[in-house]
C-alpha cells in the first residue's frame, strides 16, 4: 500500500515547521510531498536547504499545489484562512487535518456536510497534545459530579485568537455532561469571562509560555483543579501524526481528537 501523500499549510510558522520534520522522521508512514507558506520570498535559506534535501517542495499557491495530487492536508495556518483552505482541499479529494483554530460550528457543519457528499474524512483538533485531550475528557466526568466551573487558558502573545479552540472545546465537553447549569455567579458581567455555552472562559496571552489550560471545578468546602501545562511544540507532534493515519480511514467529519482515542 502507498504511503499518503501530504501537504502540511503553514509549513513556515513555528507548528508549521514542527509538523514537517514530524513528517520528515516519519518517512516510512507518510511522504510529505510539499510545504505551503505565504510568500517563498519570505522563508530563509536554511530551511528551504533542509526542505530541498528532504525533496519537499515549499510552494505560495495552494490551489496550485492540490492539483497536483495528494491525500492529506495538515491545516496549521491562521483563523482567517483555515475553513477556505480546508474547503478546497475537500472539493480536491484531499482529506483535512485541521489544527488551525477560527473555525464557527457553521464552518464545521459545512465541511461535514462537504465531507459526506464526497465520503472523505476530516478531523478538526482543537488541540493534538495527548495530555490536553485527556485534560478535556477528565473535565467533561468531573462535571458530573460538581455544578461550578470556570476555564483559565494561557498563550503566547502571538496567537490570534481567543478563546482558544481547545477552552471552547473543553466548554461544549462539559456543558453536555453537566447534570445541571453552571452555578458560578455573576455571568453576565465582563470581567467574568467569556460565556461558552454558559461555561466561563479567561484568557491570558504572555510571553514565556506556549499553551497552558486549567479547568477549576467547585464544590461545598472544596475544589478541583485538572490542569494540562504544554511546555514545547513537540507535545503536539504524536497527536498530528496519529490524526494522520486515522484520517485516511474516515468518510466523516470528526471534531476532537478525543473521538479517535
Amino acid at each position: 500500500m502507498a504511503k499518503p501523500k501530504v501537504i502540511v499549510v503553514g509549513a513556515y510558522g513555528r507548528m508549521g515547521k514542527a509538523a514537517v520534520e514530524a513528517f520528515i522522521n516519519n518517512s516510512d508512514k507518510f511522504d510529505l510531498v510539499s510545504g505551503v507558506v505565504r510568500n517563498v520570498k519570505d522563508v530563509d535559506t536554511v530551511y528551504k536547504k533542509f526542505l530541498e534535501d528532504n525533496k519537499v517542495r515549499l510552494v505560495s499557491n495552494l490551489e496550485e499545489e492540490l492539483h497536483r495530487g495528494a491525500d492529506i492536508l495538515v491545516e496549521l495556518t491562521t483563523p482567517d484562512s483555515v475553513f477556505n483552505n480546508s474547503k478546497l482541499a475537500l472539493k480536491n479529494g484531499i482529506r483535512p487535518v485541521i489544527g488551525a483554530t477560527g473555525l464557527s460550528d457553521h464552518d464545521i457543519n459545512e465541511l461535514s456536510s462537504l465531507c459526506q457528499k464526497n465520503s472523505l474524512g476530516a478531523i478538526v483538533a482543537p488541540n493534538f497534545a495527548i495530555g490536553a485531550i485527556l485534560m478535556m475528557k477528565f473535565s467533561a466526568e468531573a462535571a458530573r459530579y460538581m455544578d461550578r466551573y470556570e476555564i483559565i487558558e494561557t498563550h503566547h502573545e502571538k496567537k490570534l485568537d481567543s478563546p482558544s479552540g481547545t477552552a471552547i472545546k473543553t466548554a461544549k465537553l462539559i456543558a453536555k455532561n453537566a447534570k445541571v447549569k453552571n452555578q458560578s455567579p455573576h455571568n453576565g458581567e465582563l470581567a467574568r469571562g467569556e460565556l461558552v455555552d454558559g461555561v466561563p472562559i479567561h484568557s491570558l496571552r504572555l510571553q514565556g509560555t506556549v499553551a497552558n489550560q486549567e479547568v477549576i471545578f467547585g464544590g461545598l468546602g472544596q475544589t478541583l483543579s485538572i490542569n494540562h501545562v504544554t511546555i514545547d511544540r513537540s507535545s503536539f507532534m504524536p497527536g498530528i501524526m496519529l490524526a494522520s493515519e486515522k484520517v485516511m480511514k474516515l468518510e466523516k467529519l470528526v471534531y476532537g481528537l478525543e473521538n479517535l482515542l
